[in-house]
């Protein structure tokens, strides 16, 4: 008889076969009821993708293989020529299967482009491997107090539904239990380590097994440093280019000083729209305020040195009261001579000459100004040099 003719006879024998022991199966007894144990599944997950995880949401998508093993011994029999491998969802819907479900799953799909993808695989010893493919959008709850300089952990959780630990243990397999695609990247993250633990959910109504794996992550700083930090250090020396403009330069100054302010609270702006209103300051906060502030003084000390080079002050001499005297006593001598003739212009010419000798241009004021801009020019970049370097540092060990 042709090879291809005996395999399909003994496929069409271990299928009558099959038929013959799900007769009297009871899919709503667990394997090892009757033994009065705890049926043991062993689990394992192969991650296919991740998702980009969103610190707005704190959730992530994952596109995975879920693999369930266990024994049941009333279907172990040696008259099978080979493991079968079923796909039909009614039959599959004939045998006892783990009732577990994603603990911190918020959202769920089962794939079934093209064919449902699930797959029960009977072995002649009763050992059983149950496969599915699903799509998950999983919560993960992050710290952002370091944003974006952070590592997070976020986990995976499975969980015994219905089944205590007295009818249903779970454990992870022994061999790789959380396997990743080879070419696996994330786009803001880079995953240091995969750890796995048994846990357990208490109930007023019993205990559930459930297992957990936890991914390391630690996030990568390049697009952050080119969308972030970068364009932020820019705006914050071109704000610096006030200080070498002269002092009369006023709408050049104005222009560049809100400018800058107005800029950079714009990027600051559209870096707190894709992050959650948390109650607690991240290390983005506290570089963005920084950075404004710097800004924001650059501003201030334009004004300040403005007011000071347009400054005059009454200068006072010990002549003063001496000199006011005398030109009204001038002023009145005039007058009787002359009998009142042109006494106002006299009078308005005296008034001009006493204000001319009592205001004085402030030399040593625009002085004064002047030296503050050239100390601004050395002062403001040393210290958001010092602010740097305490910064990265703090946040970044």
């Amino acid at each position: 008889m042709p090879s291809h003719r005996r395999s399909t006879q003994g496929t069409i024998n271990d299928l009558d076969m099959l038929d013959e022991l799900l007769r009297d199966y009871d899919r709503r007894a667990l394997p090892t009821s009757y033994l009065g144990i705890p049926t043991v599944v062993s689990c394992q997950i192969y991650i296919r993708s991740i998702g980009s995880i969103n610190p707005e949401t704190m959730d992530y998508e994952v596109d995975l293989y879920l693999r369930q093993m266990w024994h049941d011994s009333r279907l172990q029999t040696h008259n099978l020529s080979r493991p079968l491998d079923l796909n039909d969802p009614v039959l599959v819907k004939r045998i006892w299967k783990p009732e577990v479900f994603f603990a911190n799953a918020k959202n769920a799909e089962f794939q079934y482009v093209t064919v449902p993808n699930v797959l029960v695989r009977i072995n002649p010893s009763g050992e059983i491997l149950y496969m599915l493919r699903l799509k998950l959008t999983f919560s993960c709850m992050m710290d952002l107090y370091r944003y974006p300089l952070d590592s997070q952990v976020c986990t995976i959780e499975l969980a015994s539904f219905s089944k205590t630990t007295e009818e249903l243990s779970l454990k992870w397999s022994v061999q790789n239990p959380v396997q990743l695609y080879d070419n696996l990247k994330l786009p803001q993250f880079e995953i240091k380590e995969v750890n796995t633990s048994l846990c357990s959910e208490k109930f007023h109504i019993g205990e559930y097994s459930c297992l957990k794996s936890e991914f390391n992550l630690q996030r990568s700083i390049g697009y952050h440093l080119v969308q972030s930090y970068l364009p932020t250090i820019l705006i914050v020396v071109i704000s610096w280019v006030s200080f070498w403009l002269d002092v009369e330069a006023i709408p050049a100054r104005i222009t560049l000083g809100v400018t800058t302010l107005l800029t950079i609270s714009s990027k600051g702006s559209g870096i707190q729209s894709n992050l959650p209103p948390v109650s607690y300051v991240k290390a983005i906060d506290v570089w963005m305020g920084a950075c404004t502030t710097f800004v924001f003084a650059a501003l201030l000390e334009f004004t300040f040195v403005n007011y000071l080079w347009r400054k005059r002050v009454i200068m006072k001499t010990p002549g003063d009261g001496t000199r006011n005297q005398i030109s009204l006593k001038l002023l009145t001598h005039i007058k009787t001579c002359n009998g009142n003739q042109d006494s106002e212009e006299d009078k308005q010419q005296v008034e001009e000459d006493e204000l001319n000798s009592t205001l004085v241009p402030p030399a040593d004021h625009k002085i004064k100004a002047k030296r503050i801009d050239r100390t601004c020019r050395i002062g403001f970049p040393c210290l958001f040099f010092i602010f740097c370097v305490v910064y990265w540092p703090y946040y970044l060990l």
